[in-house]
């Protein structure tokens, strides 16, 4: 790859092709950048803002280059926030994915480490004595058998580990905390994806009318990647784009303080083992149940309300069946 070349076009702000950008994914993989190079690259790309083309074809790279993970069932979802909203949330959307697994949809979780906060999806499933793999047939299992499925991120996107070093040297988010949540191997129909500004909705809602999934993507006004009944929240879908407020769904308004994941990790865990064994604080709940409704609302293709849809995960968490859930998925994958 021509180097001086692809630097000249981006310093124009020219904006690569599809293909283009698969290719220079797959260029990094094969260890054609220097650091220096590296560190050019993704901070040219964030200075002039990545295209609806440049997202999707490195994540076609990212696709191409991991492991993948074919699901033997036809229809699950995957809840994930794009990060990097620095708010120390507690485990908002994997507290969620198990109460939509519970309601009994199945749902394909992808995440990593956290990289802002105290805790992310990977730090409170292994607290919980999980291990993680990349073995077809035990997540096959475990999605068959209790609804759900963890896909720990670096088991399968290879390509993350050239630039790990990098992104987290670099004072600033770089488009690769936009392709995280985009880059599920298993390509789920169904996603609810949280973003920090509506920008990134913006992008997003481009991108997933391009992949062809059925979608929701919400951001709190406040700037949280999830909806966090702080105040009013934008929900964009395949069917509405609408501005609701807590009340909408019948739940008050939250404190910032009431969404925070503590100091350390155990902490986190501690949270996310109290909504599920129903002993939170009533926010806690709401927020949890907010998040897992509008997922539910997209699995059923907008076929139910948001009310219906918060009363199916508000059954779900006090009918035990969420934590049961999880018990049995820790029991699974232990």
């Amino acid at each position: 790859m021509d180097m001086t070349a692809l630097f000249n076009r981006l310093l124009s702000h020219e904006e690569l092709q599809r293909e283009e950008a698969k290719a220079l994914l797959v260029a990094i993989t094969r260890g054609e950048f220097t650091d220096p190079e590296l560190t050019a690259l993704l901070t040219a790309i964030q200075m002039r803002g990545i295209t609806v083309d440049e997202l999707l074809g490195f994540r076609d790279g990212i696709l191409e280059t991991g492991v993948a993970v074919p699901l033997d069932c036809d229809r699950y979802i995957d809840v994930v926030g794009t990060g990097g909203d620095r708010k120390n949330t507690f485990n908002i959307s994997t507290t969620a994915c198990f109460v939509i697994a519970g309601a009994g949809y199945r749902v394909a979780k992808h995440g990593n480490f956290s990289a802002t906060s105290v805790s992310g999806a990977s730090n409170v499933i292994r607290n919980h004595g999980v291990s993680f793999t990349d073995d077809v047939a035990r997540l096959n299992r475990s999605i068959n058998e209790c609804g759900i499925v963890y896909l720990h991120a670096q088991l399968f996107a290879r390509a993350m580990k050239f630039v790990g070093a990098i992104r987290k040297a670099l004072p600033f988010p770089t488009f690769f905390n936009l392709l995280g949540p985009i880059i599920n191997p298993s390509k789920p129909q169904c996603q609810l994806l949280g973003v920090a500004n509506l920008d990134q909705m913006r992008l997003y809602h481009q991108v997933y009318q391009r992949l062809g999934i059925d979608y929701g993507i919400v951001n709190s006004m406040e700037g949280y990647d999830e909806i966090s009944l702080t105040g009013d929240f934008k929900v964009t879908t395949n069917s509405y784009e609408r501005i609701f407020s807590p009340a909408d769904l019948g739940f008050a308004p939250a404190r910032p303080e009431e969404l925070a994941g503590g100091a350390t990790e155990e902490e986190a865990a501690r949270i996310f083992d109290a909504v599920l064994q129903g002993t939170a604080l009533p926010a806690q709940k709401n927020i949890v149940l907010a998040n897992a409704a509008f997922g539910i609302q997209v699995l059923e293709r907008g076929r139910k309300t948001v009310a219906e849809c918060v009363e199916l995960a508000r059954e779900s968490l006090d009918s035990g069946r969420a934590l049961r859930t999880f018990r049995k998925f820790v029991e699974l994958n232990h």
